[in-house]
């Protein structure tokens, strides 16, 4: 976990959006939906370097200053009831922006190898963090990340419990979660069979900020979560995992079929 004074000074969130291992589940259920073709060019620009493996990076990367600048691409902050076209984005970016710029560099003729697998990485990465409604908070609490709560009883913040602490507590490994996702004939967005548009992404930003006011509206500072939060909210952690590795795949096959 960051240090506090960290976060006061710099305005990131902790190094763990949606954890590792729901990073890991992203990328494995994109796996699925990838055409041959793009399997095999994405196999290619990373030198043999699985997605899941690829997942994480840009989280990897947060301890190198030579990538600070890349800090507020994991997020944006937004009041609960604005749309993202509506607000004034950060001049050092934001989500949005990053996934936007990943898909501008790897569609780029001119862009080098080295820089479409370092772009690749971040956007496997970034389509993760987009699907992980808290990474759309309030600027005033860091993406809930001062909304301190206890989870079983220990110190968390209403963040950190969407990251990963839920996903830790369901005890499986990435491989097994991915599999036991909910069939996503049953899913609440009806629009996942179309082809990707690049106007989709700010759809999909206003779509999970619907997520955000919930979450935020259903939890207050010192409440104590535990198997009742887990039981009523891990089914939505569940269905954002699957639906954001669908649309990760279908940007990587926009990209590369």
């Amino acid at each position: 976990m960051w240090l506090i004074l960290t976060l006061l000074l710099f305005n990131i969130y902790p190094n763990e959006d949606w954890g590792a291992t729901g990073h890991r589940v992203i990328a494995e259920v994109a796996n699925k939906y990838l055409t041959n073709n793009s399997n095999e060019r994405i196999i290619k620009i990373l030198n043999g370097e699985t997605l899941v493996n690829a997942s994480t990076y840009a989280d990897d990367i947060k301890s190198d200053s030579r990538y600070d600048n890349f800090y507020d691409w994991h997020f944006l902050n937004m009041e609960l009831d604005d749309d993202y076209q509506d607000i004034i984005p950060s001049e050092k970016g934001d989500v949005f922006i990053a996934i936007n710029k990943c898909i501008d560099v790897l569609e780029s003729d001119s862009a080098s190898d080295s820089e479409k697998s370092f772009y690749l990485k971040l956007l496997v990465h970034f389509v993760g963090d987009l699907h992980q409604p808290l990474h759309i908070g309030r600027y005033e609490d860091r993406g809930a990340n001062r909304v301190y709560v206890k989870w079983f009883g220990r110190n968390s913040n209403l963040h950190r419990v969407w990251d990963s602490d839920m996903i830790n507590s369901h005890n499986m490994s990435y491989s097994e979660l991915a599999v036991n996702l909910p069939n996503p004939d049953f899913l609440v967005f009806t629009d996942e069979a179309k082809d990707f548009e690049r106007a989709d992404v700010l759809d999909w930003v206003n779509e999970i900020h619907v997520y955000t006011n919930q979450i935020y509206a259903g939890v207050s500072v010192d409440d104590k979560l535990g198997y009742e939060y887990q039981y009523k909210n891990f089914g939505t952690v569940e269905e954002l995992l699957l639906i954001g590795g669908i649309r990760l795949a279908k940007i990587l096959n926009y990209l590369f079929d």
